[in-house]
This record gives structure tokens, C-alpha cells and sequence, in this order.
């Protein structure tokens, strides 16, 4: 068995992909690595509605940080297993050949819009109320549909989607046992 296979977490904003990816590492004492860590001003198109008016090609949103660092850790890890978080799963080009499986965590858009409004109650800026009017005027425009596209492409590849809303603890142990399962 070749050794540290990559897992990548995908979803909507607000799924609970960070939070599943960093219990899950703790559990199997791996390695992770969070998509928004290798973001930059030019990972996205600059303006997000006209690129999912054109298609939405997720290969146009570039994090080449990313590759770099996953491609680091695989070749320096020892561990079995790296989580990744990669909203995308194996749909851009510049990651596909790098991921070995794609938990998809397809939760109802409601509760990751609620998530994401408590992320910025809970870590208050002087512009909070803002920040969070400006999200729900572009949520409402167009994100929602990004985030139902982005999910649905995702789907075609996933190896394992869960789309019960369940616990923490009951989502890493569904997603840890399916990997037992997996890697015998």
C-alpha cells in the first residue's frame, strides 16, 4: 500500500470542512492542510458572477501554494493519511492527480449559511453587520447558485458523500470507518 494517501474534504462554505479536517488529523495523528491557508487576491476570478454566468471552470480558481505544499507533504510524510481541504474535490485540474479519495460533506445550504453568519458574529470586526449585509447581498445574487454547482460537480467524483447532518464526532467516525473499510 503506497503510503500517505490524500483525503480530500470538499463541500459548500460553512459545511464543516475545516473543523471535520483538523478532528479527523488528530484522530489518525496525520498531517493536514486547509485551502484558505493557500489563498491569495488572484486565487478567485475577480468578478465571481461573471465567471459562473461563463460556465463556473473551477480550474480557473488557482491556488498554486496549494500544489506546492501538498506536493511537499506527500513526498515527506510518513503518516498513512494527509487531509486536505479542497472545496473542489478533484475538480481542478491543477489537483485531481494529487487526491486519492473526496469525502464529499453535502449539508443543506441553509445551515452552512448560518455557519458562516455565526463565523462572523462569533470573531466580531467593527464592520461585522457590514461584512455580513454585503455576503447576503452577494448570497442572494449569486453565491448560492456557485455553491449548488460547485457541489453537484463535485458529487460526480466523490467516493463517499455525506449528506446526513450529524455530529462532529458522528461525521469523523462515519468518514473513519469508511476509510478503515477502504485502506484494509
Amino acid at each position: 500500500m503506497n503510503y500517505p494517501k490524500v483525503i480530500a474534504i470538499s463541500g459548500a462554505s460553512g459545511s464543516g470542512k475545516t473543523t471535520i479536517i483538523k478532528q479527523l488529523a488528530k484522530d489518525f495523528n496525520c498531517p493536514f492542510l486547509l485551502f484558505d491557508d493557500h489563498t491569495s487576491k488572484d486565487t478567485y476570478p475577480q468578478n465571481m458572477k461573471v465567471w459562473f454566468e461563463n460556465g463556473a471552470d473551477v480550474s480557473l480558481i488557482k491556488t498554486p501554494d496549494f500544489v506546492i505544499s501538498l506536493t511537499a507533504l506527500i513526498s515527506s510524510s510518513t503518516r498513512r493519511y494527509i487531509f486536505i481541504e479542497e472545496p473542489f474535490g478533484k475538480e481542478r485540474d491543477s489537483m485531481s492527480a494529487l487526491i486519492d479519495y473526496v469525502v464529499l460533506l453535502d449539508q443543506p445550504l441553509e445551515l452552512c449559511l448560518t455557519r458562516i453568519i455565526k463565523r462572523h458574529v462569533d470573531k466580531p470586526q467593527s464592520n461585522s453587520l457590514n461584512h455580513i449585509a454585503s455576503f447576503l447581498d452577494k448570497y442572494e445574487e449569486y453565491l448560492r447558485d456557485i455553491y449548488i454547482l460547485a457541489v453537484e460537480q463535485v458529487k460526480n467524483n466523490s467516493d463517499l458523500i455525506v449528506d446526513e447532518v450529524l455530529s462532529i464526532k458522528e461525521t469523523t467516525w462515519n468518514i473513519s470507518q469508511w476509510l478503515k473499510l477502504t485502506n484494509k
